[in-house]
């Protein structure tokens, strides 16, 4: 079994590459005939980056999260996760994912729902305790440990989800739009919560979006892709100041990164035709 000690220092060996694809492709089989989900993708993220992939519905966003957590196997390509496999990034539990709905236990309690991936791991009582308190603080819900998820909000929900796959304390998170279907003010309150927690753990995130405004908020990459097959278009910087509040969304700095995206996603459109 790998250890963390070994991740981190495969990683370091990496130089501090945390994901590296190359020509990665996914085909499913279907009774209607292949799909060809992701066409040679070459994609790096090193350590402590925000990368937010986006594109339309149906591009391969989700599906190369899937591959980068060992839930999707590649047809072809190769591809690293912290120096390793997927798989053996997996078994050493060098990420957390977040996903689309909450998916949180209604029979258990908010500190039971942070707990199960600890108990699955076998920590002692103490330490389960001692990460969830330090988890919830971290999203802000410290004190709701004894609520029901349906006493929540859906924002909260969220938070809580996250606190989940954090308190495996994994360098990587991976986010699958955890905000897509929460209302505009609570999901631009979200960001920001998110983009404090970013800095204030150093974590490397992935998120898939479909929001210009919110990837352009959060990221310091944004991977622009294409129609399916999926393929990384275009791979923008995002050079804002690490701590960002909503106003930097009216600047000609933020409008400027908005406009590059917007254009980015046009062009790819030009793939539909090939």
């Amino acid at each position: 079994m790998v250890t963390d000690m070994q991740a981190t220092g495969a990683a370091q060996e990496a130089g501090f590459r945390v994901i590296d694809a190359r020509e990665l492709c996914l085909t499913f089989e279907t009774n209607d005939g292949p799909v060809h989900a992701l066409s040679n993708v070459d994609l790096t993220v090193e350590r402590g980056e925000f990368v937010s992939f986006i594109g339309p519905s149906g591009c391969g966003k989700t599906t190369l999260l899937r591959v980068i957590a060992d839930l999707e196997q590649p047809t072809s390509g190769v591809i690293s996760v912290n120096g390793m496999s997927p798989e053996e990034a997996r078994k050493a539990r060098a990420y957390g994912y977040v996903f689309q709905a909450a998916a949180l236990y209604p029979w258990r309690t908010i500190a039971g729902n942070v707990a199960l991936p600890l108990e699955i791991m076998g920590l002692d009582k103490t330490e389960r305790e001692a990460r969830i308190s330090r988890n919830l603080e971290l999203v802000n819900l410290a004190g709701f440990e004894r609520k029901f998820p349906w006493q929540l909000s859906g924002g909260m929900q969220q938070r809580a989800s996250i606190a989940r796959a954090l308190a495996v304390e994994p360098d990587l998170l991976l986010m699958d739009e955890p905000f897509g279907a929460l209302d505009e003010i609570v999901r631009d309150h979200l960001n920001e919560q998110l983009n404090r927690l970013w800095d204030r753990t150093n974590k490397t995130v992935i998120f898939v979006t479909h929001s210009i405004p919110e990837a352009v908020f959060l990221s310091t990459k944004i991977v622009v892709m294409s129609p399916r097959p999926g393929r990384v278009h275009e791979v923008i910087e995002c050079n804002l100041p690490r701590e960002r509040t909503l106003d930097i969304r009216e600047t000609p700095e933020f409008l400027e990164i908005a406009h590059r995206v917007r254009d980015g996603l046009r062009a790819g459109h030009a793939y539909d035709d090939e």
